[in-house]
């Protein structure tokens, strides 16, 4: 849906008043909580003291239940809160790149161009999962589906040529996708190349669209060990490296050994890389390696 400058920054206020009373009704629900388990600690207290079977226990359930269900409501709310943080964020990214279609692309210099990228890659959504819920597609290291179709304004993995013919994957927007003819076109991220390109679906990798919690999904990070495509710090390429340390919590990075002829071993010295820019390599031919 189109927004005009002024319908964009009301429908953002709107979200942002809501947005604050949220954060108010958890604050609420969280005092509310500490008081619930306050009780339950001072219960536990006059069981240990009577050391027998004691009218408490009753009491203590009682309490437990009410503890439970004091936190299912403020999981509620955060997740209402979350919601609207990412309605902010949709927002905004359909301003911009309706800016983008009617030729008002703004020009962003190198050094703001890398604080934006690792900015974006640091607020990207973490997947708060439900009790044996899986992690889905794209959340860290699990891949899209086989159909999945890159959406506009999304952020990917393009292998392009360069000017003598060699290849590299670089990191692109997506302008559109055509299928009809089962291309992507996409620009290429880099201000100072200013590309588009068009591409077979086998060119293009989507990035991460949510952060795995190492805490709570394990499962959704790639193994120590494993061959991944990574972005190099301080540029828009991805090449070829290889997992030497996992992030063990929701902020932390991947530490990666990027594949460096120039030294000994054939490795860099450890560098570390979020997330959103750590994915499944492809050969030449679009095939994931092993």
């Amino acid at each position: 849906m189109a927004f005009s400058n002024d319908a964009a920054a009301f429908q953002v206020q709107e979200r942002l008043k809501a947005l604050y009373r949220l954060v108010h009704d958890i604050e609420d629900e969280r005092t509310r909580s500490e008081h619930n388990l306050n009780n339950i600690t001072k219960a536990h207290e006059k069981i240990n003291q009577e050391e027998k079977v004691s009218p408490y226990y009753q009491k203590l359930k009682s309490l437990y239940s009410a503890a439970v269900a004091d936190a299912e409501q403020e999981e509620e709310l955060i997740r209402s809160a979350l919601a609207k943080v990412n309605e902010i964020r949709s927002i905004r990214n359909e301003r911009r790149l309706q800016a983008r279609n009617a030729g008002n692309k703004e020009t962003i210099r190198r050094g703001a161009l890398m604080k934006m990228l690792q900015s974006s890659a640091q607020t990207l959504p973490l997947w708060v999962g439900k009790l044996g819920e899986k992690a889905p597609p794209l959340c860290g290291a699990i891949p899209a589906e086989p159909t999945y179709i890159a959406k506009m304004g999304d952020m990917v993995a393009a292998l392009v040529k360069g000017a003598e013919e060699e290849e590299n994957w670089i990191l692109a927007e997506v302008v559109q996708f055509n299928a009809g003819t089962n291309k992507y076109e996409v620009d290429d991220i880099d201000e100072e190349q200013k590309d588009r390109h068009i591409l077979s679906r086998r060119r293009v990798v989507p990035l991460p669209l949510m952060r795995a919690n190492p805490e709570t999904d394990p499962q959704a990070l790639f193994p120590k060990g494993s061959i991944v495509m990574a972005l190099y710090p301080q540029t828009t390429c991805f090449y070829k490296a290889v997992v030497n340390q996992l992030p063990t919590s929701s902020t932390e990075e991947y530490e990666v050994l990027f594949e460096d002829p120039s030294y000994a071993d054939g490795y860099s010295p450890p560098l570390t890389v979020a997330q959103r820019y750590v994915i499944s390599i492809k050969d030449k031919k679009g095939k994931s390696q092993t």
